[in-house]
């Protein structure tokens, strides 16, 4: 029970905390609750009462500057016009030696209210990876529709990255359950694609569904990764995700490939 109606005065500081550590500040400012946790902390001339609803105060405006940017990214996927669909299209596995290159396509409700837009989107690389596997669901449970493609590390090989990016770009597509009228791609145009298409410089940065196509990327391929880590122990998969690193290297030139590695990346290495 809250005892915010409870005169201040008479508790300890060690009770305020405990009973302000109850609430969500994000929840209690969605709630209306928030209000009144300010008001009752400001009733306090304690020096480290005050400081609380301080902290307090801080973190709701770091929260709501975050919603101002994230409605920004929905925003800018609604500039381009009037399209009841929209989809963001990106693609995660590109540079790696090991591994498949990974596209993920979302359409988004672009038209929710503040209190329902999926905070702290952003490009994957810049989300720490507790919050993408968080987000990754979140996405995936909100999203009016989305898809996976895969293309592997033997298509690769025998196809080339710039031929298997694109297939999962139009794969992930033209999977979707939901026909979008608009796809907004990362960087460049899909090849050969019958949706209207328009590609965004940065656009997990700067659109709402390609940040999210990012993150949900991302995070499959991530643990596709950790998977391999299990069966193939020597290059570090689950700490470089088929990437580059020193370790992996190391792991390549001791135990040379294994049934992963994109043959067609190593020739300098091997």
């Amino acid at each position: 029970m809250t005892k915010f109606n409870e005169d201040i005065k008479s508790l300890s500081f060690a009770e305020i905390k405990e009973q302000i550590h109850k609430f969500s500040i994000i929840d209690s400012y969605k709630s209306g609750e928030y209000i009144k946790i300010i008001n009752w902390l400001k009733e306090d001339k304690r020096k480290n009462v005050l400081s609380l609803k301080d902290k307090i105060e801080k973190q709701l405006k770091m929260y709501l500057n975050e919603v101002g940017r994230v409605k920004a990214m929905y925003d800018f996927d609604k500039s381009f016009g009037d399209y009841k669909y929209i989809a963001g299209v990106d693609e995660v596995g590109r540079g790696p030696l090991a591994g498949p290159i990974v596209a993920c396509s979302v359409i988004l409700d672009l038209n929710v209210l503040d209190n329902e837009l999926i905070i702290y989107i952003n490009d994957s690389k810049k989300v720490k990876e507790s919050k993408r596997e968080e987000l990754a669901e979140i996405i995936k449970e909100k999203a009016l529709s989305y898809h996976i493609a895969v293309s592997s590390n033997e298509e690769i090989d025998e196809k080339g990255i710039a031929f298997s990016n694109n297939k999962v770009f139009l794969e992930s597509c033209n999977s979707l359950s939901i026909k979008p009228d608009l796809v907004l791609s990362d960087g460049y145009l899909v090849k050969n694609i019958q949706i209207e298409n328009k590609s965004v410089i940065k656009g997990d940065t700067k659109s709402a569904s390609i940040a999210a196509a990012s993150i949900v990327a991302k995070v499959y391929r991530d643990n596709l990764m950790k998977e391999y880590a299990k069966k193939y122990p020597y290059y570090d998969f689950e700490n470089n995700v088929g990437y580059g690193t020193s370790k992996h290297i190391e792991g390549l030139k001791v135990h040379g490939k294994c049934d992963i590695h994109r043959s067609s990346f190593l020739t300098k290495l091997l």
